[in-house]
This record gives structure tokens, C-alpha cells and sequence, in this order.
């Protein structure tokens, strides 16, 4: 049956496309040929393709690009009009070099292409900029083909070293620092790089401003939160980075001077391409030879919403029939997308504070939003307490043996934990209920014993969950602002549209840390009445529990090795290995 539906679409195809304009339905047969293709074997498989062809046929080249331009999603004119040029460009580029079909008219075996750039897109409930984006040219159906370009057009490692010379980017070097130096190198050629449409489309450091490129004013009004201590840590790292790889004696400006001139591997150009690598590149995770990062041209054009379930990645060109071996990053639609919408990806399940830092923005509705707090209980060894000089302070008999296994687990005295609206990590109350044992809790037997994913006692589980209300307490209380001070000034338009985007960006996203930070609170609070914890026989809460929650910046009992942050950004293979 399969097989003859794709007949009888065969011979109704060919009598549409060859019958007039060759290749193009016409406007004028639509009705005709419909009826016509509804034969064909009914909804879905090959008809449906053929439908949406006809559907999304524009009765004008061009039209779609009118209708964008009305709407304001082309810029200016001026820069509009620069933008509108290097869009196009890339798209001659791209059908050149990449044989990537875009164009808004069907072809011989392919549909119009689903999507078109916007210059200029807005953020749907903040109303910023948020730069170039694609909507789509017609109403998309999930789990449609949006994109498909060719890995032999991406910028990778292989890329870099064949561009920059082996012997200079040697095997093994980390992909993001090949990267960097091959976009410094395609931008520095002009018009004779390759990839020059591409390089064209790119924006200006500050066009992206993550917060590592922040001035330290702008940095100010962030003040109290844990993205600056992340954003003075990547500032140093990408500094250190630099002077490793390319400058000194042993560098590669010195060593390669005609590869790597010194007037354009400038400290400025780094930054401007690790703002590329951190906004744009895309690991893809299911290539021949493993998982890459990649620049991938017009690809990385989509911008991110927190509730995308759609993910960028690559396969085998071709299918199961037909395959050339080669392989190319593809997109399907993971929902449907109305005509004149934007598409967006997700580019994973980020916190605003990483977003801001690598991506310059932050989502106002994000359910991955969470806030770094640091938690420290100090062991309080007999050494640990002569040292405080306080005879009210007993020494914790348990303190050695608490000592021994956090070490034991790789755990430190200071750990820091991401908190979310409602909840907190299972791991931050396995570490407050260790470092909250008591001899009574024991009963005799080695703390290596418990099981800390489950309640201890009553009492352990009071003072465990007093302690992270008093830490999140702490964590409010470094912001020299209220929440609702940051409200009310977000609510003066006049006013708040005088300051800088990333001023405005800034009191937003403080603002977001201290709602959150206060559900956590009135959540923790709540799970303390509805256990009965809050009895007044359970005064261990208060202060005798044989621990000491210490503030969060303090460092004289232990160095504190990473944040949760710099932890999440190590496992997306940044080069970033903060201390």
C-alpha cells in the first residue's frame, strides 16, 4: 500500500511542477492540484510535505522580507540595510559553498526553505533587543526539518589546525582555544577568508556583553550576587589563557609572527572570539569520530528559550538508502511555530547567572534559574576551638571523624549549592546532615553508616534545615538593594530605559536572585512547620548543634574550590578551571 501512494504522489508531483513554471507551483493551480493530492494516500507521509509546499508558496519572491521590513524586524535603514546585505551574503555563501537550500521557492525534491533571518528581534516579554534570529516563513509543523548544513563549512578543532598549521596548534590542544585563534585569523583576512559571508554576520563583543566583558561600573550593579565572583574569575582565566598560548617568548605570535601577527592576536580580538565561542559554538554530540565543538554557520543565528526542547546535533548525510558518507548538523521543529514566529533551540538547561556571563542575557521565565549560596560548617576540632578562645564552645567529639569523610568523598568544609524557586539539592542537605551528627544521633555506630539521603533524626533535620535558611538569609543580605526597591525601578520606565543595557539587565537579574532566594526560604519554612519541627523542645536548631554555619565569603577555615557555577561550566567542557 506504502508503495503505491508513492507512486501515484510521483506522477501528481511531476504533472504540477512540469505542467507550467517548471519547478514552481503555480499560484493559479493551487485548487486544482490540491484536490488532486488529497488522493494521494490522505494526512501525513509524503502528501503532507506536498501540501505544506503548495500552502507555503508566496504568490511574490520577496514577500515575506516586505512583510518582515513593515514589521520593524530589519533593522533601521543604514544599519538595517548593512545587515540586510550581510544576510545575504551568507545565504549566497551557504547555497555556494555549502549547498544548503534556502530558498523561499520549492526546487526540484525540495520544499521552500521553512525560515528567514530577522535583523533585528525583541525579547517577548522584556521588549530588549536580542539581535539577528529566524522566524518562520509559514506555519511549521513539529518535528519538520528546519536546517541542514554540511560539516565540511564548520569551524572546528580539525579546521583551526588545518588553517593555523599543525606544528602551531598542536594535537590534543583544547577546542576552544583552537577556535579562538582560528576566528581571530578568518576575521583578520577580510574579504579573503573563506569564511568571510560568515565572519560578516558576526557580531561585535559589545553586541553579545557577557559579563565578562562588563565595565566595572555596569559590574556594580550586580553587587551581592555570585555572578561577579564567576565574571573576575573567567575575566583572570581568559587573561592567563592568553599570555599561556600566545604571548611571551615561547608563545605563538612569537614563534609563528607570519601566522599569528601580533597587530591582530590582540587581547581585544581574544575576547571577542571567546564571546563568539561562549554565545555561538555548539557541541555536537553524535559525529563519526565523537562529540566536537563547532561554529556552524547560520545555525547559530537561533536564539535560546528555557522551554525549547529542541537541541542542534549532526548525523550522516542522507539516508538509510542514499548515503554519501559525509556528515551535516541538522534541526527538526520539537513543536509547531505559526507563520511570522520566532524559532528558538534551548541551548540547554542553563541558570540565568550562566547566561549572563557567557551569553549576555538572561531569561525573565526561567525554570532552570537558580541561585550559587555557600554553606560552611566548621568541625570543631579541639585545636579548631582552642583556636576561637571561647569556653562556651565545647569541641565536637565527631569532628575528626567528620573531617575524614568529607575527605573520603572529596567534599570540602565549604561547599557552595545552587538553589532553585522551590527546591534545593539533594546533596546539600546530605552535607548538613553529616556535618550536624551528634554522639546521639550515632548511637555508637561510624558516621560511614548512615544513609544522609534520609532523615537522621528530628532534631538533625531541624538544625539542617535552620541552617540553610539562615545561609539563603545571608546570601539576601550581601544585596544593598530589596527586591522590592529593584521592582519599583523597574517599574519607572522613564527612568529605567536611561540606564545602559547591561545596567538594565543587571537589576533585573539581582532581581530574580532575591525573589528566588525568598521562595527557598518561605518553602524551607514551610517544610519546618509541616514536620513538626518547630517545636520548642527542638532547641538543637538554635545553636547547640556542635556545628557553626560560617558567612559565605569566609576563608579562614578552608579554601573553597569551586563555586556550583564554575563546577556547572567544567562539565560543559569551558576552559575554565576557576580557583
Amino acid at each position: 500500500m506504502k508503495s503505491s501512494n508513492s507512486c501515484l504522489l510521483l506522477v501528481v508531483v511531476q504533472s504540477c511542477w512540469l505542467g507550467g513554471n517548471a519547478f514552481t507551483p503555480a499560484a493559479q493551480k493551487h485548487a486544482t492540484t490540491t484536490s488532486s493530492l488529497n488522493m494521494a494516500g490522505g494526512e501525513g507521509g509524503d502528501s503532507e510535505w506536498v501540501k505544506a509546499l503548495l500552502e507555503s508558496t508566496s504568490p511574490e519572491v520577496g514577500a515575506f522580507e516586505k512583510e518582515m521590513k513593515m514589521k520593524g524586524l530589519l533593522g533601521n535603514k543604514g544599519t538595517g540595510d548593512t545587515k540586510m546585505s550581510a544576510n545575504a551574503k551568507l545565504i549566497q555563501w551557504l547555497e555556494k559553498e555549502g549547498e544548503v537550500y534556502l530558498s523561499e521557492e520549492s526546487s526540484w525534491g525540495e520544499a521552500p526553505h521553512p525560515m528567514a533571518i530577522s535583523t533585528e528581534t525583541k525579547d517577548e516579554i522584556t521588549n530588549e533587543s536580542s539581535g539577528r534570529g529566524l522566524l518562520a516563513r509559514r506555519d511549521i509543523n513539529e518535528g519538520a526539518n528546519l536546517l541542514k548544513i554540511p560539516m565540511k563549512i564548520c569551524l572546528t578543532r580539525r579546521s583551526a589546525r588545518k588553517a593555523l598549521g599543525k606544528d602551531a596548534l598542536q594535537n590534543g590542544i583544547n577546542e576552544y582555544l583552537a577556535l579562538a585563534c582560528q576566528l581571530i585569523h578568518e576575521r583578520s583576512l577580510g574579504e579573503e577568508s573563506f569564511y568571510a559571508p560568515y565572519m560578516g554576520v558576526l557580531p561585535e563583543t559589545d553586541e553579545v556583553n557577557p559579563t565578562f566583558t562588563w565595565s566595572d561600573d555596569d559590574l556594580s550593579f550586580l553587587e551581592g550576587s555570585p555572578v561577579i565572583a564567576a565574571t573576575r574569575s573567567l575575566q583572570m582565566k581568559l587573561k592567563r589563557e592568553y599570555d599561556d598560548l600566545l604571548g611571551g617568548e615561547e608563545g605563538l605570535i612569537a614563534k609563528f609572527p607570519d601566522r599569528f601577527p601580533a597587530e591582530h592576536f590582540t587581547y581585544e580580538n581574544w575576547v571577542w572570539a571567546f564571546t563568539m565561542l561562549f554565545s555561538r559554538a555548539i557541541r555536537l554530540r553524535s559525529l563519526k569520530e565523537g562529540e566536537a565543538l563547532a561554529m556552524v554557520p547560520y545555525a547559530d543565528l537561533i536564539n535560546h528559550s528555557p522551554f525549547s526542547q529542541a537541541y542542534i546535533d549532526a548525523r550522516e548525510d542522507g539516508d538509510w538508502l542514499f548515503s554519501s558518507g559525509n556528515e551535516e548538523v541538522i534541526l527538526y521543529a520539537d513543536r509547531g511555530y505559526r507563520r511570522m514566529e520566532q524559532i528558538y533551540i534551548s541551548y540547554g538547561p542553563k541558570s540565568n547567572a550562566e547566561l549572563l556571563l557567557l551569553y549576555g542575557f538572561a531569561a525573565e521565565r526561567n525554570p532552570y534559574n537558580s541561585v550559587d549560596v555557600t554553606v560552611a560548617i566548621a568541625a570543631r576540632t579541639e585545636s579548631f576551638v582552642k583556636e576561637l578562645n571561647d569556653d562556651s564552645i565545647p569541641v565536637d567529639p565527631l569532628a575528626e571523624e567528620k573531617i575524614a569523610f568529607l575527605e573520603s568523598v572529596g567534599r570540602e568544609s565549604m561547599v557552595d549549592f545552587p538553589c532553585y524557586a522551590d527546591r534545593y539539592p539533594v546533596e546539600l542537605l546530605e552535607f548538613l546532615r553529616l556535618m550536624q551528627m551528634t554522639p546521639e544521633d550515632t548511637r555508637g555506630k561510624p558516621l560511614s553508616e548512615f544513609d544522609y539521603s534520609r532523615t537522621i533524626s528530628l532534631a538533625n533535620e531541624a538544625s539542617v534545615l535552620s541552617s540553610v535558611i539562615e545561609a539563603v538569609k545571608r546570601q539576601l543580605s550581601k544585596y544593598p538593594s530589596t527586591e522590592e526597591q529593584d521592582a519599583a525601578l523597574i517599574k519607572d520606565k522613564g527612568m529605567f530605559r536611561l540606564l545602559s543595557y547591561n545596567q538594565r539587565m543587571a537589576i533585573r537579574h539581582r532581581r530574580n536572585e532575591k525573589r528566588l532566594l525568598k521562595r527557598t526560604i518561605a518553602a524551607l519554612e514551610n517544610q519546618i512547620r509541616k514536620q513538626g519541627l518547630a517545636d520548642e523542645d527542638l532547641t538543637r536548631a538554635e545553636g547547640s548543634t556542635l556545628g557553626q554555619l560560617l558567612p559565605g565569603d569566609e576563608r579562614k577555615y578552608g579554601m573553597k574550590q569551586k563555586t556550583a557555577l564554575e563546577d556547572r561550566l567544567e562539565k560543559m567542557g569551558l576552559p575554565v578551571d576557576l580557583r
